[in-house]
C-alpha cells in the first residue's frame, strides 16, 4: 500500500499506509489524525480538508486543482498557496507512494 505523510501545523508527522484508490482525506479521518475535518465527507462541498502538497510532490499529484476545487478553496480558513489542494480530491496511486502533505493551522 502506498504511504502518505501528514505533517501537522506544529511539525508533527504521521506516516499512514492508504489503500490504492483511497483519498488522502479519508486516510486522515480513518486514522484520527488532527488537522483534517472533512465535514462534507469528500463531496467537494466544504473545504475542511484543505492541505498543502509538499513542493516535491505537486507535479505528481496531478497539477493544479480543477475549477470546482479552486472555487471551493476560496472558502478555506487558512491562506491559499499555489500548493493548496483539497485532500478529498487526491486519490492514492502507486505513483503517490511517499506523498507528503502539510496541514494548515485551522480548517474553520
Amino acid at each position: 500500500m502506498p504511504a502518505v505523510t501528514y505533517v501537522e501545523f506544529d511539525g508533527a508527522a504521521h506516516a499512514i499506509d492508504l489503500a490504492l484508490g483511497e483519498n488522502v482525506m479519508r486516510g486522515a479521518l480513518h486514522n484520527d489524525l488532527p488537522g483534517i475535518v472533512g465535514e462534507c465527507g469528500g463531496g467537494l462541498a466544504c473545504a475542511t480538508c484543505h492541505c498543502y502538497v509538499d513542493d516535491a510532490w505537486t507535479e505528481r499529484v496531478g497539477g493544479p486543482a480543477s475549477r470546482e476545487e479552486s472555487e471551493m478553496l476560496e472558502s478555506t480558513a487558512a491562506p491559499i498557496k499555489p500548493s493548496s489542494r483539497l485532500s478529498c480530491q487526491i486519490v492514492m496511486s502507486a505513483e503517490l507512494n511517499g506523498l507528503i502533505v502539510h496541514l494548515p493551522e485551522a480548517q474553520y
